[in-house]
């Protein structure tokens, strides 16, 4: 059971650095350009040790609201219920499959926005998959309206199931063959 309780408590492993990724940090980092509704993925840096966000937030995917000099204002948003992060969802309205959501603290409803330092954030790839669906669909729709031919677009299981088929036994390859079973040998007599 642990006995502190601070501000960084329990964050050895959630802060450190990935295998091999220690030293300076790379300027490319600082070149990124963020724009207001640009979603990001928050992810604290445990070299850089100030705009660092609090342990709640690692790992969160967040919208930019505000963009300062050094830093970038972040609306968390969490997927699902809300109910694994603690957060009580008396307001919460769906955006989209995310959840936008607002935490009660004492008897206030707050709204969690955050300021963090750029050090911390990274362009978000979770629409990436989706915006390329989008435009591939596109095409598709393009050249089926073209050939006047129907096309789902839709996500389609991996596995679908066979096509029927007659399995025949006329060849030579396909005869019948009836199996029964062993008789009992009894090997301790």
């Amino acid at each position: 059971m642990p006995h502190s309780y601070g501000y960084r408590a329990r964050t050895r492993d959630l802060f450190c650095k990935d295998f091999r990724k220690n030293g300076t940090i790379a300027t490319q980092r600082f070149l990124k350009t963020y724009k207001l509704g640009d979603l990001v993925d928050i992810r604290a840096d445990g070299a850089i040790h100030k705009g660092m966000p609090h342990k709640f937030y690692h790992g969160k995917t967040g919208v930019v609201w505000n963009v300062t000099k050094r830093a970038v204002g972040v609306e968390v948003r969490t997927r699902g219920t809300g109910k694994s992060l603690g957060v009580d969802l008396v307001s919460a309205k769906v955006l989209g499959g995310i959840r936008n959501v607002n935490k009660q603290v004492g008897g206030r409803i707050m709204k969690k926005r955050i300021h963090v330092r750029i050090e911390h954030i990274k362009h978000s790839t979770c629409r990436q998959e989706f915006l390329e669906r989008v435009k591939k669909n596109g095409r598709i729709a393009k050249l089926a309206k073209a050939k006047n031919v129907k096309v789902p677009l839709k996500r389609q299981a991996a596995l679908q199931p066979k096509p029927a088929r007659v399995i025949g036994v006329k060849s030579t390859n396909n005869s019948v063959e009836t199996l029964y079973p062993e008789a009992y040998v009894n090997l301790f007599v």
